[in-house]
């Protein structure tokens, strides 16, 4: 079997939107990729000659075990990259996903070794993802989409959905980054939720206390938050793992703080 960089894409493709949406079809994959209909049929036929993937009476796609070792490796490998780029080469957090979507198709088995020893086998990505979580394991961890929190709720962006640059980028502007405290305001009678963020500031301006900032944001761009803390009067917590906790941290303090207040209504 021949495994080419559209095969590569086509598997991660499956698994990506597995874990995000869950109950994958051929239309999913269309609109995963931005390719056509048949583009698509005729992978599907590629991949299950392979022993890829698997398809069922209603159209559902699932991958087999090769595939899902074949998927397992590629994510890694895109882990490693945007790690990379931030960590050693300090690329902005927004910008590493598309980068890394290049290059992970050409990390050889030696360079993925260097970079396992130089950064570690785990620790989060620069948008606070850990490695090949889906979104059922996240909500098994007690992880909740900032969208489901409720007023009153005093939270921590644990983690944010990489696929959206534009979004990315304008989070980065109004502060919405891996690690920063968010105060659920309100829910609005348009649909939106406001916020107030409390962001880290450097250690010498720390006697100055926190800088705060409320925003409004709408569903489309909450659902791609992901947080942890306590849910409003209900006392209930949602759980992060320590090391993750203190990985977003670190990777809050490094990334640069702007502040111009702004509101979206939708991804």
């Amino acid at each position: 079997m021949q495994l080419t960089i559209s095969k590569e894409d086509y598997l991660k493709a499956i698994a990506e939107a597995d874990s995000e949406e869950g109950g994958v079809i051929a239309a999913t994959i269309a609109r995963w990729l931005g390719v056509t209909p048949p583009a698509v049929a005729l992978a599907l036929r590629r991949l299950r000659r392979d022993k890829l993937v698997e398809i069922d009476r209603k159209g559902r796609i699932w991958l087999t075990e090769a595939g899902r070792a074949i998927t397992d490796k590629l994510r890694f490998r895109h882990h490693l990259v945007e790690r990379l780029l931030h960590e050693m080469l300090g690329m902005e957090w927004y910008k590493v996903h598309e980068e890394a979507e290049r290059l992970e198709h050409s990390i050889s088995e030696d360079l993925e070794r260097r970079l396992i020893e130089r950064l570690g086998p785990n620790g989060a990505c620069p948008h606070g993802n850990q490695i090949n979580k889906s979104a059922a394991q996240r909500s098994k961890l007690g992880l909740r989409r900032l969208w489901e929190a409720q007023p009153g709720s005093s939270l921590a962006v644990n983690g944010i959905d990489e696929r959206d640059r534009k979004l990315l980028e304008y989070f980065d502007a109004v502060g919405i980054r891996p690690g920063v405290k968010v105060k659920i305001l309100r829910r609005n009678y348009d649909g939106t939720l406001t916020l107030r963020l409390r962001k880290e500031e450097p250690r010498a301006a720390k006697s100055a206390g926190h800088a705060a900032q409320s925003l409004n944001l709408g569903k489309g761009a909450a659902q791609k938050v992901w947080v942890a803390g306590w849910l409003g009067k209900t006392g209930k917590r949602l759980g992060a793992s320590p090391s993750g906790t203190a990985t977003l941290r670190n990777s809050a303090c490094r990334m640069s703080h702007h502040t111009s207040p702004r509101a979206i209504n939708g991804a």
